[in-house]
């Protein structure tokens, strides 16, 4: 993928070059701009057919992602397509090969090669419920290429050792390689109240996680108090 970032640092937007015939994955509603560039909106899901509907329907309802999946193709020289996140943050490149695949938590994909193969898979009915995040399922990439991540602040890059484990709040996980063990439980005291962290990601063997500055979930409770009430 070629691609330039530019704006500010905090609202940044990806410019991709696509030469004729090139094709790009972005996420639904990423678009800022484009030129000599076929915009085509498809199911998020590989099936095709009735399987594919139930699919994606499955996907978004389980796991937070978007129905709907875009694929921008080059239909001219010096093609582009600029996208951007939804939230203000970071916009950072993870390379995708054999050593190196991923799992993405709700909200962090942003584009990727379409040499790059995505699925969805169960990370168990217990962190589904008590994870808040992710659902039942999480998007694991693999194939080669690039892929984009966004994230709310910036984003860090972790290293996690054997032996060595590696302990995140949930809400500030991105990313993680997907050779990892991890499980979520309470911070601590009663579902973290007596220190205010609420529910942690654990992650153990070797790998690579990342995290982002900022958490939505803290900016909109946040902000609750400040919003008008709702009248009838």
């Amino acid at each position: 993928m070629r691609f330039v970032l530019t704006g500010d640092s905090d609202c940044p937007i990806a410019r991709i070059a696509l030469a004729q015939g090139e094709s790009v994955r972005t996420e639904s509603g990423s678009m800022v701009y484009s030129r000599g560039v076929e915009i085509e909106g498809g199911l998020n899901s590989r099936k095709k057919g009735l399987g594919g509907v139930l699919g994606a329907i499955g996907r978004s309802i389980t796991s937070g992602e978007s129905l709907f999946i875009t694929t921008a193709t080059g239909v001219a020289q010096n093609a582009e397509i600029a996208i951007a996140p939804a939230v203000p943050g970071k916009i950072v490149e993870l390379a995708i090969d054999s050593d190196h695949r991923y799992r993405l938590n709700t909200g962090a994909f942003l584009a990727c090669d379409e040499s790059v193969d995505y699925t969805m898979v169960s990370q168990g009915i217990s962190k589904a419920l008590f994870g808040n995040t992710g659902g039942l399922f999480v998007m694991e990439v693999a194939g080669t290429g690039s892929l984009l991540v966004s994230a709310f602040g910036d984003i860090l890059a972790l290293d996690v050792e054997p032996g060595e484990p590696l302990t995140v709040d949930n809400e500030h996980v991105v990313a993680w390689d997907s050779a990892l063990e991890y499980h979520i439980e309470v911070a601590s005291g009663l579902f973290g109240f007596t220190t205010g962290e609420g529910l942690v990601n654990t992650f153990h063997g070797a790998g690579r996680v990342y995290v982002q500055t900022r958490n939505l979930a803290n900016l909109a409770q946040t902000l609750h108090p400040y919003l008008p009430a709702t009248s009838n």
